[in-house]
């Protein structure tokens, strides 16, 4: 009973609930957004000219500027343009019905989100030991410069995440499978593996993975709970606002943040003594946006 609210998501999607109209879907937004994405690598190649690209790649695999993570959280507004396409052609179903109705999904976005807010400030005059507290990164004014445009950003990246697994595979999953293990199952699994990065976390790799897992299985919790995907968005947008813009590991999409850890996702020691502190965030925040949901 406690996901019957699920119904509203799931509804658009009985009509088309075929897997190969799903596997259809999938590989068709896959392809579009390859396109997209080529397509936007070669204009801007083309307007910053070959130095200034060969300049800019290296960081842009690890997003270590301003605009490197610019760049690479923008890209994610070509995959909801191919996720739309994918939906017409494959399922007959808009973008919109993937999240639910407009005014309950507007009221748990907030909602959720000024929880999550409130959390976070709570939890940062809690004390931490000198090797896990962060240092500053960017100069505070060149910071609030970028701002406005980071936050749009993040909030483009986590929004196109979350309608294309807690939306589009989870809604889908649920019209033909009755079992949560099988719709909230898959998607996080599939969530969970696309974070696997050896180069990037190096023998931290699982622990990348678990917590990504987690926290697909509360984003998919709360999406079933509330009928809407506000709050699933509300839940990712809060977490890369802080890991994006506000505290970020030293050399991996800090380019951005306000402070870094004085450790890189590659280092076990820090990394092992962070891990537990952050799953349990993850909980307190999957809490916080339930609690929300319930006023």
């Amino acid at each position: 009973m406690r996901y019957t609210p699920h119904e509203e998501l799931i509804a658009p999607a009985r009509p088309s609930a075929q897997p190969a109209r799903l596997l259809a879907g999938v590989l068709l937004t896959i392809v579009l957004f390859l396109v997209l994405t080529s397509g936007f690598s070669a204009i801007l190649q083309s307007l910053v000219g070959p130095q200034a690209w060969e300049a800019l790649s290296p960081a842009l695999q690890t997003g270590t500027t301003p605009i490197a993570v610019l760049i690479n959280l923008f890209v994610f507004g070509l995959l909801i343009m191919a996720l739309a396409v994918a939906l017409r052609v494959a399922h007959k179903r808009t973008l919109a019905s993937l999240l639910g109705p407009l005014g309950p999904a507007t009221r748990q976005f907030r909602r959720v989100a000024v929880a999550l807010i409130i959390l976070l400030l709570v939890i940062v005059f809690l004390p931490s030991g000198n090797a896990l507290r962060p240092v500053p990164n960017m100069s505070f004014d060149l910071w609030l410069l970028f701002l406005p445009v980071g936050v749009l950003a993040v909030l483009m990246q986590t929004t196109a995440e979350e309608l294309a697994f807690r939306g589009y595979l989870q809604s889908q999953l649920a019209a033909r499978f009755n079992h949560p293990v099988i719709w909230m199952g898959l998607p996080s699994a599939l969530f969970a593996l696309l974070h696997l990065d050896p180069s990037a976390h190096g023998d931290n790799t699982w622990l990348v993975v678990i917590w990504a897992g987690c926290f697909a299985l509360a984003a998919a919790d709360l999406t079933a709970r509330s009928g809407t995907l506000a709050p699933a968005i509300a839940l990712h947008f809060i977490n890369n606002l802080n890991a994006i813009l506000i505290a970020a590991p030293k050399g991996y999409f800090d380019g951005l943040a306000l402070y870094v850890y004085p450790f890189s996702l590659q280092d076990s020691g820090a990394i092992w003594a962070w891990f537990p502190a952050d799953l349990l965030m993850l909980g307190c925040g999957w809490l916080a946006a339930r609690v929300a949901l319930r006023r």
